[in-house]
């Protein structure tokens, strides 16, 4: 494959970026306490991946983060992407990583934005009725999640804080 092939067929996602690819594309991330959501056709024709960082709304004020930073701005344009593209987004299976905790000095294990988000992600990928393949969440790790679309499930490895 050529080089620049090879690039457009690659996507790492930063805070806040949604995508939605074919079958071969790969998707990448690195989480600490920000969450990523990935939902894919049962044929694995098509996926999307998410990297939000806040499970709720901002607080008021001016905020400089994509509105896709926020968990349900996020889940809504992957859901209107695989649409764009003939895939119903409740009839996808979903894989959830991340929601670590980064500060565990400053934080106690149950009480800190990870595992907001991480709760956020699950709560509602059941409330919608999408089938959970796989969550590795919380804990005192970063993870990188890689996923070639199409072949297999994601590949987590994490790293301890």
């Amino acid at each position: 494959m050529r080089p620049e092939a090879l690039a457009a067929a690659s996507r790492t996602l930063h805070p806040g970026d949604v995508a939605c690819v074919n079958n071969g594309a790969r998707l990448a991330t690195l989480l600490g306490s920000c969450v990523s959501i990935v939902l894919a056709d049962p044929a694995r024709s098509v996926g999307a991946m998410c990297h939000f960082v806040h499970a709720s709304g901002s607080a008021g004020g001016t905020s400089t983060m994509r509105p896709t930073a926020r968990a349900a701005e996020a889940l809504a344009a992957m859901s209107a992407a695989l649409r764009a593209r003939g895939v119903e987004p409740l009839r996808c299976d979903a894989w959830v990583y991340g929601g670590g905790n980064m500060f565990p000095g400053l934080a106690p294990d149950e009480a800190h934005v990870g595992e907001t988000n991480a709760r956020w992600a699950l709560q509602q990928l059941d409330r919608l009725g999408i089938r959970i393949m796989d969550a590795d969440v919380g804990g005192r790790v970063y993870r990188k999640v890689q996923w070639a679309v199409g072949v297999g499930d994601p590949v987590v490895r994490s790293v301890r804080v």
